[in-house]
């Protein structure tokens, strides 16, 4: 009995997971229909702008600086072999950093906060009937709400993964030096190791920010359109928008990596 009920159990989270994936696809298709009134889509779309992209480049700044001393200061305390020129500090906290830590680390910071906001924003409409009001009046709500910010983070955030990855290679620069474990010279050459080689790794991290930006934003909004109930439900819709966005992210550089690194 156990064992059959288990398997229904684990049939039945399959089944919701399909039904969450179809009803996904058939919210994004209403997404992308053309605005209504391109004059309240650009207003929207530029307060989405400031509110979503430009209110996180403090955070991100501030962690992407700390992230870089710590990478830099890591790989010089495991620099045991006399082998390893002294310029590896460098290249491997530039490599970290445009790879892996900036469009991931953050993407992943960002789910949290960008994810949670919006999911509970959209959630708090939903019960408090303002959705149902604007499909009242007409109007399409799913793109009304979802496409502005959808729109925002998908072609903005890689901007701040960019600052990201400046102020990055600047905190491990000034944790480095101050810690007096190379000099400023040793990690500029590092820094320009094998760039000819290596520059397309750029195009490489903002293509992931793309998609990542694409997935923060969609799945909270969806799980935040969804939401039924009262106040501990949207609590609940922000709660899934983060872990379902994480794991989205992961999902994706995952895939992405497969395809374009191996």
């Amino acid at each position: 009995m156990n064992a059959t009920a288990q398997n229904i159990s684990y049939f039945s989270s399959s089944m919701n997971l399909f039904e969450h994936i179809g009803r996904f696809f058939i919210m994004m298709k209403s997404v992308f229909s053309r605005p209504e009134k391109f004059k309240v889509f650009w207003k929207m779309f530029f307060s989405e702008v400031d509110s979503i992209v430009i209110s996180s480049i403090p955070l991100v700044a501030f962690l992407s600086v700390f992230m870089g001393g710590v990478i830099s200061l890591q790989t010089a305390a495991n620099m045991g072999s006399p082998l390893l020129p002294e310029y590896t500090i460098g290249y491997i906290t530039r490599s970290s950093t445009i790879l892996e830590f900036s469009p991931t680390i953050i993407s992943l910071i960002i789910a949290g906060k960008v994810g949670s906001n919006i999911a509970s924003e959209i959630g708090t409409m939903r019960v408090t009937e303002q959705i149902d009001a604007l499909e009242i009046m007409g109007v399409n709500s799913i793109g009304y709400l979802m496409l502005p910010k959808i729109l925002a983070t998908t072609f903005f955030f890689p901007f701040v993964v960019i600052i990201s990855m400046v102020l990055c290679i600047f905190g491990g620069w000034i944790a480095g030096v101050q810690s007096g474990l190379y000099s400023t010279h040793t990690y500029l050459i590092g820094i320009r190791a094998f760039w000819h080689t290596d520059a397309w790794y750029v195009y490489y991290a903002l293509l992931k920010t793309v998609v990542f930006g694409f997935l923060i934003t969609s799945i909270a909004c969806y799980f935040g359109y969804y939401t039924k109930g009262g106040s501990l439900e949207v609590g609940r819709s922000s709660t899934r928008a983060v872990v379902a966005a994480s794991v989205a992210i992961l999902v994706a550089n995952y895939i992405i990596t497969q395809l374009l690194l191996v």
